[in-house]
């Protein structure tokens, strides 16, 4: 029984999760909207996440070794209805230590986590970065993905990961491979992130932004090129002001189509855990307004 003991307190397994709904209208259908009714949003573009629920662990090794996993899937607020494949926000398992770590699954690409370093809403649904560009160009999520994240030198780290070619058979001949990559640094007011991707036989994505905190304001910018004749670049700002959170950022695409998506947001913290949010999406492709007003909780 003692030895048991020891072996549990070496592990842990977390239950987390986020609930996400809100309010949400807009001016025509579009923006992952059938109509122009006001309506109950869950899992949509005005909402400003998914709900979720997903469970993690990780075990200590011994000598700074570690194994860990995470499963998580998509709820919907407005049906209870899960995912179709369940686990489709992610499923993979990763050992770390003094190395870095090593993960092999379906979770969020390195691409992502390169656009989120500087992101001013936080990788909101409404971004108006992942709205005219994606994230550099690409999904936010790898099937079969496996990668690499260095250690943390001095705030300085990067991941880069590949889909192989047999597990992946979005191509007609059931062949595809796919390289992701990404480098991070934060430190002090500075966040900064370049994100690479590409697909065989395809043209490259990438993109550059960086965020620097004032103080009184954070301010950032990025240059995106994602595949195809579409580039362009984001500028916005995050201000503080009390419990109140205003973030207005700006996309606009200079090549392949000119046209600027841009994003109001309001964020009113409740708690740590808790916050209500108010946000304006324009898409300027379509002329599609979204608006929704709704409240996030994450557990």
């Amino acid at each position: 029984m003692a030895a048991t003991g020891a072996a549990f307190a070496q592990s842990s397994v977390t239950l987390y999760g986020v609930a996400d709904a809100s309010i949400a209208k807009t001016n025509r259908a579009g923006l992952g909207y059938a109509n122009d009714k006001l309506q109950l949003s869950a899992n949509n573009t005005m909402n400003n996440g998914s709900s979720r629920l997903g469970v993690r662990g990780v075990e200590d090794l011994g000598g700074g070794l570690k194994a860990s996993f995470n499963f998580e899937q998509g709820i919907n607020a407005a049906s209870g209805a899960t995912d179709a494949v369940t686990f489709q926000r992610a499923a993979f398992a990763a050992l770390s230590g003094g190395f870095g770590e090593v993960y092999a699954g379906r979770r969020l690409t390195p691409s992502f986590y390169g656009v989120a370093a500087w992101e001013l809403t936080g990788t909101a649904n409404y971004s108006a970065t992942a709205a005219q560009f994606a994230f550099a160009g690409a999904g936010s999520r790898n099937n079969a993905h496996i990668g690499y994240t260095t250690p943390n030198f001095g705030g300085l780290t990067a991941t880069i990961g590949t889909t192989l070619e047999g597990n992946d058979a979005s191509t007609a001949d059931g062949l595809q491979s796919k390289y992701d990559m990404n480098v991070i640094y934060k430190g002090g007011p500075i966040s900064a992130g370049f994100s690479y991707n590409k697909v065989k036989g395809a043209e490259k994505n990438w993109s550059l932004g960086a965020a620097y905190n004032l103080g009184v304001a954070t301010v950032a910018a990025s240059w995106q090129d994602p595949a195809g004749d579409r580039k362009g670049f984001t500028i916005g700002a995050s201000a503080p002001m009390g419990p109140v959170t205003l973030t207005f950022d700006i996309a606009r695409a200079t090549a392949g189509g000119k046209e600027t998506d841009y994003v109001l947001e309001a964020k009113y913290a409740m708690s740590k855990r808790t916050f209500t949010y108010a946000a304006l999406l324009r898409d300027g492709a379509t002329k599609t307004n979204g608006f929704g007003v709704g409240l996030r909780h994450n557990f």
